[in-house]
C-alpha cells in the first residue's frame, strides 16, 4: 500500500501546508524524512515572524523552567514540533505516526542518493500570491538562537559539488553509450551491453 519511505525535499515549501499533509500521511502509515528544512517558507514578513516567536521564547515556567516549555532552535525540530502539533501524539496511534518522522537540516549522507519528492499543494509559488511577502526558516532560526547555519551551509556546498561532479560524469556515460549503441548494428538494447 505504501512506499517504504518517502523522502520530502522541504526547499520553497509553506510550512504550514506541508506539515499538514506530511501529518495526515504519518498517520496513515507513511514513513516520512523531510530534508533541507531550513529552507522551508513562512507567509508573512519577516519581521512579524521574528516577533511571533520571540514572544514564544519569553513563554517558560517562572518557577522551574527546566520544566518546559522547552524552545527549539533548529529548522528541522522547529518544523517537527509543528508536525507534532497536527498529530494527537499523547495517543498510542499519535506516538507511532510521530515515530514515523524524520526531520534534517541539509541532506544527511544516507538520503543523499535517495530520490527526493515534492509537494505540489505546498509550494509557495502555487499557494502565495505574487508579491506576498515570506521569510525562510533558517534565518528565522538563526536570529533567534540557531548557531549551525554556517557550518549547514558548508556541508550543503560540499554536497552540491559533488552532485554536480557526478552529474557530469553520468552525462559523459551516456553520451559515450548512446555513440555505441548507433554504432552497433542491430537491436539497442543488445549494443548497450556490448553484444
Amino acid at each position: 500500500m505504501f512506499e517504504k519511505l518517502v523522502v520530502i525535499d522541504c526547499k520553497n515549501h509553506l510550512m504550514g501546508r506541508l506539515a499538514s499533509i506530511i501529518a495526515k500521511e504519518l498517520l496513515s502509515g507513511q514513513k516520512i524524512v523531510c530534508v533541507r528544512c531550513e529552507h522551508i517558507n513562512i507567509s508573512g514578513s519577516f519581521y512579524r515572524n521574528k516577533l511571533k516567536f520571540l514572544d514564544k521564547l519569553r513563554k517558560r515556567c517562572n518557577v522551574n523552567p527546566s520544566i518546559g516549555p522547552f524552545h527549539q532552535r533548529s529548522p528541522a525540530r522547529i518544523f517537527h514540533r509543528v508536525i507534532r502539533g497536527m498529530i494527537p501524539h499523547k495517543t498510542h496511534r499519535g506516538k507511532c505516526a510521530f515515530e514515523r518522522l524524520k526531520c534534517f537540516e541539509g541532506i544527511p549522507d544516507e538520503y543523499v542518493t535517495t530520490k527526493r519528492m515534492v509537494v505540489p499543494d505546498a509550494f509557495r509559488v502555487v499557494r502565495l500570491k505574487p508579491g506576498r511577502r515570506f521569510c525562510v526558516l533558517g534565518r528565522l532560526a538563526k536570529e533567534i538562537g540557531w548557531s549551525y547555519s554556517e557550518a549547514v551551509a558548508g556541508l550543503e556546498k560540499k554536497r552540491e559539488q559533488k552532485a554536480s561532479a557526478y552529474w557530469a560524469e553520468k552525462i559523459k556515460l551516456n553520451k559515450k553509450a548512446a555513440a555505441v549503441a548507433k554504432s552497433v548494428p542491430g537491436d539497442a538494447i543488445l549494443a548497450k551491453f556490448g553484444y
